[in-house]
């Protein structure tokens, strides 16, 4: 069974991506009312043919006071928090490589699913890998071995696929794409394990070595008329993987920012290009940010601080805290999630609703606890869950069936498309608290001044509830295993 690509029209104008405001907590300064208007409620939902589908339309009643044993999601207006940058996916070799082998019509129909702002889920945020990664067919990087001085750097292995398939996507986006870009490993001569794979740490004595190479890769991709808005300092820097992969402790990381990438980025004129620490797990979040964040040197140079959802791999549930304690302490700097995706590739499990469920439930918690932005991992692969060139397949939002052109759309795509769809860049986030914790929820005042509420139902239960502001309520009612966007 493949999903079909339903495209819905939206009430909404989606602005260009802009630079997220500060993510303080202030008071909401335009007043909201629900008099004499109306609301459009989107659903995906399980066992139904909804897929960001509209299927209600809100009507405001009075309603002083909720009962009890009425199931009420409350939005404060007036309450507001964290300013929204974006959401988007990766654009990685892999992706790159798939999609030039799909039709044409195939490629025309993925890049509009996610980039096109009103017949897709409008990405306005991408990132993608500075020399190999796992989601590589081979190894490489941009410079002959023993190249200190990075003389024979180019990126001639990335015109093959990755720089057509970026500028693609940029033009189905309107032209303009908010993208930040990731190494996972220094070359192997730069490293005290001399192997790109396998962790290792960067010698010292490469620092300056290693920082310039970022801005060559920066000013070769502006060359080719590819803007990059920022970068990772390092892909998840305390895991030693079988693929490409580099150690930094704390320190290393805090010392390698403030003594050579970002004197040398000032240096070389790429003063605007934002630093993203950590981009690694919740785990260690608090650790690697309070490291890096309260040495003023290092803080002066970093834009906020990325994180995965990996830290679930051998068991337990999500370190959302972490998150938040990070911007509790730290509200002056971004948190951004930086790649997550569903691991162990099953092509049997293809059409499981949890793929679609995990998104959700991480992206509201996330966004309740300080989260600015959401990246995808990977935004297309085979139905193998590759190319991989370690053998770690992954699920995407949408697979593609090289045998037969066609693209399978993961429950995942629908529940991305239900934030990224509805809440513009600049937007902020504003109070909305549910009342029995089967359901989950989220909510943001536009820029245009229209609410966004977001009301999830994981469990098997049709949930009958109101959504209640200031004194006003409408009726709803929560399909099993549903996610659905209310727009005010």
């Amino acid at each position: 069974m493949k999903y079909p690509l339903l495209i819905v029209s939206s009430c909404l104008l989606f602005l260009a991506c802009q630079e997220s405001t500060s993510p303080n907590h202030s008071p909401g300064s335009t007043a909201f009312s629900t008099e004499g208007k109306k609301g459009i409620v989107y659903t995906t939902a399980d066992s139904t043919a909804y897929r960001i589908s509209p299927t209600d339309t809100l009507v405001f009643t009075d309603k002083p006071q909720p009962l009890e044993n009425e199931v009420t999601v409350f939005v404060d207006p007036k309450q507001e928090y964290q300013s929204f940058f974006g959401v988007g996916g990766a654009l990685t070799d892999a992706s790159a490589e798939t999609f030039y082998k799909l039709p044409k019509a195939a490629q025309t129909t993925l890049l509009k699913a996610y980039f096109d702002q009103k017949e897709g889920i409008g990405y306005t945020l991408a990132r993608t890998n500075i020399s190999s990664c796992d989601f590589s067919s081979d190894t490489y990087h941009y410079i002959k071995d023993q190249d200190s001085s990075l003389s024979s750097f180019t990126i001639e292995h990335d015109r093959k696929y990755k720089i057509p398939f970026i500028k693609e996507a940029t033009a189905a986006a309107g032209g303009k794409l908010t993208l930040y870009a990731s190494p996972w490993s220094p070359p192997a001569f730069m490293k005290t394990n001399n192997d790109v794979l396998h962790g290792g740490h960067l010698k010292p004595s490469y620092y300056a070595s290693w920082a310039m190479y970022y801005t060559k890769f920066i000013k070769a991709y502006e060359k080719e008329g590819i803007p990059v808005w920022g970068i990772t300092i390092q892909n998840e820097p305390m895991a030693t993987q079988r693929w490409e992969s580099c150690i930094y402790t704390a320190e290393e990381e805090r010392d390698f920012l403030k003594n050579q990438l970002g004197p040398t980025l000032q240096k070389e004129g790429l003063g605007n290009v934002k630093i993203i620490g950590w981009d690694h797990n919740r785990d260690l979040l608090y650790q690697r940010a309070s490291t890096l964040l309260q040495d003023p040197e290092a803080a002066k140079y970093l834009w906020g601080i990325g994180f995965h959802w990996y830290e679930t791999w051998s068991g337990g549930q999500p370190m959302y805290d972490n998150v938040k304690l990070v911007h509790e302490a730290f509200p002056d700097k971004n948190l951004l999630f930086t790649e997550g995706c569903a691991e162990k590739f099953d092509q049997s499990k293809m059409h499981s609703w949890q793929l679609g469920e995990k998104y959700g439930a991480n992206m509201i918690h996330d966004f309740n606890n300080g989260m600015t932005g959401f990246t995808d991992w990977n935004i297309l692969l085979d139905d193998k869950g590759g190319p991989n060139h370690v053998g770690n397949f992954c699920f995407a939002p949408i697979h593609a069936n090289l045998q037969s052109g066609e693209l399978i759309f993961t429950n995942a795509y629908y529940y991305i498309g239900q934030f990224s769809k509805f809440i513009q860049p600049g937007a902020h986030r504003i109070t909305s608290s549910a009342s029995r914790s089967q359901l989950l929820t989220t909510a943001f005042r536009n820029p245009d001044g229209k609410l966004v509420v977001i009301v999830m139902n994981d469990s098997n239960q049709k949930t009958p509830y109101q959504i209640w502001i200031k004194g006003k309520a409408a009726s709803l009612v929560s399909l099993p295993h549903s996610i659905a966007t209310l727009v005010l």
